[in-house]
Parts: C-alpha cells; structure tokens; sequence
C-alpha cells in the first residue's frame, strides 16, 4: 500500500536514523561516548537517531569518524539530502491546499477491507459530516498557516469515507467520550454529527465504541490517534504528520492496544446514550 508523501518522507528520516544508531551500535559505543567524541551533548545524539533532529553534513562526517566508517558518510549524506527534500516537498505540497493530502490517501482507502481506528479528540474522518470536516480542516489550515480550501479538502473526505458502503468493507471505530464534548463548528454542526454517528453507528458494516469518562480503573491510558488497516499498515497522527508503520512487531503492538481500549467501550444502546446525552448539552 501506498504511503502518503509526509510518511514517505518521515520514514526516510527514520531509516538515517537507523543507520547512525546501527553504526554506533557496531562500533560498541554509548549515547555518551559517542557525543564525546563528536564534541556534542548525548541528547543530541539521541535526537539524530530517533528523527527528531536532521544532522548536518558536519555531523554525518563526524558521527562516521568516531565509529570508524569513514567510508559510509557519502551514502549517509546523500540519504539524508533525498530524505531531507521529501520533507521539503510535503510541506510544499500542504502549502497548496489540504484537499491534495485528502486524496493522496484514496488509494490506500480503495484496496483495505478492515478499517479500525481510534481517536481520543475528534471523530475519525470515515464518520465525519462534511460541516465538521470542513470545521476541522478549517482549523488545521489556519495552523499550518495553508491555503485554507477546507471546503473542497472536506468534501474529497466524504467521498473517501463512501467506500465504507461497498460491500466487503468493515469498520471498527473507537472514541473516547471526550470526543463528544469537543464542539467543533457551531451548534448545528455539531447537532448533525451526533445524528450522523447515531446513523451510522447502526449500519451492520460499522462497530462504533465509546469509552466511557468516567471508567475508575483502565488499564491503558488514553493514546495519540491512530488508524490500522488491514493488520499491515498503521497511519499515526501527530501535529506535525501522519507516520506510517509497517514493521509488523508496530503493527502487533497498535493492534493489541486497540484490543484493549475496545474493552473499555460500551456499544450499542449504551453508546448512543452517550451520544444523545451530547446532543442534549448542547
């Protein structure tokens, strides 16, 4: 399945990462050891290898010295420029608007059969209404500080979410009840997402669980938004990107936490209680 092009990019961060990390692993150094002889601080290290920080060619060369591979920094610079530049061109691409990310994921939505996804702040993308789409999306533009085509971005969402309705397709969705007290849009909005949820909610293609505020033990807390489809493939969203995994011991552990937050849900009648108790509130 096809990546997105913020994932394509942030997974050829990671593989530099990886490499760097291998290498001092290799050469039997520590996060300290090596930042000594690189004349940096040990978190910095630690940043280089987890992606969160892009090292400069000086770094590169320098990281390569003290483990000893001099002969690697070449293809370790080149990687790091190509990953470097997708980045780049990601940004690029949202900068045009969010209706294009909104269809770069068709693709992936047309070959998956199994949709689970969890969210603890919005309600995920296959349940939204075009109104709070278009609420949200207006958001995430004004903070990226991008072309704000939320209408046209929402609208690609709901004919993406229409697969849900060919036959074959399943869905599993989980939220946390704090969902439904988060307003997004205006009352009205907000009004005909609660009915479209207690819609949909009722189709036999689609599992909606709620996990109740007010549970006093859970043994797994609250986590970021995630989507898993087909058991191969997890798409992760942070501020900044969505990260895709793949490596099926990620994928294993996404899907056993999933597990456990489904535990927590109630279903059916007592779901839509909640559901209309937030409707009532507003």
């Amino acid at each position: 399945m096809p990546e997105s092009p913020s994932s394509a990019a942030q997974s050829a961060r990671l593989a530099v990462g990886r490499r760097l990390k291998e290498m001092r692993l290799d050469a039997g150094l520590t996060v300290t050891e090596l930042a000594r002889r690189c004349g940096w601080h040990h978190a910095k290290t630690s940043r280089i290898e987890n992606a969160r920080t892009s090292p400069s060619v000086a770094d590169i060369r320098a990281w390569c010295a003290a483990c000893g591979f001099q002969h690697a920094a070449a293809d370790l610079v080149a990687a790091n420029r190509t990953a470097e530049s997708m980045y780049t061109e990601w940004r690029r691409t949202m900068r045009t608007g969010l209706r294009h990310l909104q269809e770069s994921y068709t693709s992936l939505f047309e070959q998956t059969t199994l949709f689970r996804a969890y969210s603890s702040r919005i309600v995920p993308g296959l349940l939204q209404t075009e109104g709070y789409a278009t609420a949200l999306l207006r958001g995430v533009a004004r903070l990226h500080n991008v072309p704000d085509d939320s209408a046209a971005a929402a609208a690609a969402r709901m004919e993406r979410s229409r697969v849900l309705h060919r036959p074959g397709r399943r869905a599993v969705l989980l939220i946390e009840e704090s969902v439904l007290q988060y307003q997004l849009g205006d009352a009205t909005t907000m009004a005909a997402q609660f009915g479209h949820l207690l819609t949909a909610g009722a189709l036999p293609a689609v599992s909606l669980g709620i996990i109740p505020v007010g549970l006093r033990e859970r043994p797994i807390r609250p986590l970021e938004a995630f989507h898993v489809y087909d058991d191969i493939l997890v798409a992760v969203e942070l501020l900044s990107a969505r990260v895709t995994v793949t490596e099926p011991s990620d994928v294993a552990l996404y899907l056993k936490a999933f597990q456990d937050l489904t535990s927590l849900a109630v279903y059916g009648a007592d779901a839509r209680a909640l559901i209309l108790k937030a409707l009532t509130a507003l």
